[in-house]
């Protein structure tokens, strides 16, 4: 289901949340197109925290720290390279009022980055939306081979350390279904969203947030989960 937003100065960071709280999020056509429609799938698609997968090469890629992971560190950049065209994607969902929507929650607390580094080199990210024990995922992006995946793997370990229990993937595509990722119906998404933004809200940064965290110590969170 879609609705086409018209009103440019209606949306704030503030009402973006809210209607994140509803099980809503907006998407424009285009990187060049100034409007944005609002998105509510018939199927949603989840990555279920105590299902989630882990190749063993890519296990072995995140144990080696052949990346620096950061959260929160360069988070326009991350953005950035998110809205950047990719293999097999020309064009992107992800124009000015995005970014400058998502960039007012960073601000307000309620959205997050994770980078991948070599070096001194930006290889690959991801943002989301953090609302009580909930994670929104956006997008992702990587310049290396397995950045991307790395930062997932990083981002379900801070969300299992920090208490959440709902990992949203917006839809399911093929590289996600690798992950665990699974479609359910909307209404049993909204019970569970219903679910997880009330009470005590989930912590994104209990892991440590000002140095990087090991692969080892990522692969060993997910490993320990209930």
């Amino acid at each position: 289901m879609t609705s086409r937003d018209s009103a440019a100065s209606e949306i704030t960071p503030e009402v973006l949340l809210r209607a994140y709280a509803c099980g809503i999020f907006p998407m424009a056509e285009s990187a060049d197109d100034p409007t944005l429609f609002w998105v509510e799938p018939e199927m949603r698609g989840v990555i279920p925290l105590d299902g989630f997968r882990i190749a063993s090469r890519l296990a072995r890629t995140a144990r080696s720290d052949a990346f620096t992971v950061t959260v929160d560190t360069a988070f326009k950049a991350v953005i950035a390279g998110c809205a950047a065209p990719q293999a097999g994607r020309d064009d992107t969902w992800i124009n000015k009022r995005i970014r400058d929507l998502y960039v007012g929650l960073h601000q307000l607390g309620h959205c997050h980055s994770v980078e991948v580094w070599q070096n001194d080199d930006l290889v690959g990210g991801l943002y989301g939306v953090s609302l009580g024990r909930a994670f929104f995922g956006e997008s992702m992006f990587h310049t290396i081979r397995d950045a991307s995946k790395v930062a997932l793997v990083h981002l379900v370990a801070r969300l299992i350390e920090g208490g959440f229990e709902l990992l949203d993937t917006q839809y399911v595509t093929e590289h996600l279904k690798s992950f665990g990722a699974v479609e359910i119906p909307r209404r049993r998404y909204r019970t569970m969203l219903d679910r997880a933004i009330v009470g005590e809200p989930a912590d994104f940064l209990k892991l440590p947030f000002d140095r990087p965290v090991s692969g080892a110590d990522a692969l060993a969170i997910i490993a320990a989960r209930p």
